[in-house]
């Protein structure tokens, strides 16, 4: 085992809380905009089905997940409703304002947050962050200055990827699973 995986337990054995930036990490980053007929002014985008179903894994676990994001987009406040998640900071173009209402709310700490980000303005954020990741296709400033850079690309499996790993650093994935088949770990 190497010295940065054996940092990577270490960390990953505080986590509370998995903090998701939303577009480029929960969804391909790709906005689709309709400005003709029934649709006017419809913003489209698409989430991961096994993204979610890693959310719903790091719920089961106990672990809090929540998002922090520039934008506001109704439909990220149902997806982030519809997996329960237990925090949504939308509309934070200054991520560290977010964050530190993220910490302000919840008691945690940050050794206790994993955060993952995709551009330059998560690094204020995955610089503080207890474990901090990013996607395949996040910008190389991103990749560069992160714990764990995912194999998946941004709304391509890159949250589930991410919890995946935390959990078996935890040493809790397969009973996690487990409860969710109803199959012995």
């Amino acid at each position: 085992m190497s010295a940065q995986a054996t940092g990577l337990d270490r960390k990953a054995a505080a986590i509370r809380m998995i903090l998701l930036d939303v577009d480029g990490v929960l969804t391909d980053g790709g906005i689709i905009y309709e400005s003709d007929g029934a649709f006017e002014n419809a913003e489209l985008k698409r989430f991961d089905i096994q993204d979610g179903m890693g959310v719903t894994l790091a719920v089961r676990a106990g672990l809090q997940v929540g998002i922090l994001t520039g934008r506001t987009s109704e439909m990220v406040a149902r997806r982030a409703h519809e997996l329960k998640m237990s925090v949504v900071k939308q509309g934070f173009h200054d991520k560290l304002a977010g964050w530190n209402e993220v910490l302000a709310e919840t008691g945690l700490t940050p050794a206790e947050i994993a955060y993952i980000g995709d551009d330059v303005q998560d690094l204020p954020v995955l610089w503080r962050a207890g474990v901090s990741a990013a996607p395949a296709n996040a910008v190389a400033d991103v990749r560069d200055q992160v714990d764990y850079v995912c194999r998946a690309s941004g709304g391509r499996g890159a949250v589930r990827e991410l919890i995946d790993v935390l959990l078996d650093r935890k040493g809790i994935r397969d009973e996690v699973i487990a409860s969710i088949t109803g199959n012995k770990p």
